[in-house]
């Protein structure tokens, strides 16, 4: 399935893809830097209802947000060498914890991923749309 969006409909994007993910706790988000993972997930965060600040947790590797049913892991793996040392960072407790985890550069510890992961596909089509595909 995909789906293509711009900052303008970027919230209505979110709204269809938490129906396309059916109910799938584990996200994994694949794309080059700067094709716009994050800013997708801070429109999916924003769907949810977490009213937070969502940022992106390139530092942390880890922000945890809340929302009215739950808790929702945004995970970045970019800094990470490994599934070892992702595993040390508690990423793997976070993927099994049965809480939303929405997880960019996920290559990087791709053997830790539950099987049911949904997998997107963020791609630049021009400056100011995306094309999101989900597998």
């Amino acid at each position: 399935m995909q789906l293509e969006s711009t900052l303008e409909n970027i919230r209505q994007t979110a709204r269809r893809f938490w129906e396309l993910v059916d109910g799938r706790k584990v996200i994994a988000f694949y794309g080059n830097m700067g094709a716009g993972k994050t800013t997708l997930i801070h429109a999916l965060c924003d769907e949810k209802g977490v009213t937070s600040t969502v940022g992106s947790p390139t530092f942390s590797i880890i922000n945890e947000y809340s929302y009215p049913g739950g808790r929702i892991f945004h995970i970045d793996l970019y800094r990470l060498k490994d599934e070892e040392e992702a595993v040390r960072a508690g990423v793997e407790d976070c993927l099994y914890s049965g809480d939303i985890c929405l997880v960019e550069w996920p290559g990087r510890a791709e053997g830790i991923l539950p099987e049911d992961t949904a997998r997107i596909e963020v791609q630049v089509i021009d400056q100011a749309t995306r094309t999101i595909s989900i597998v």
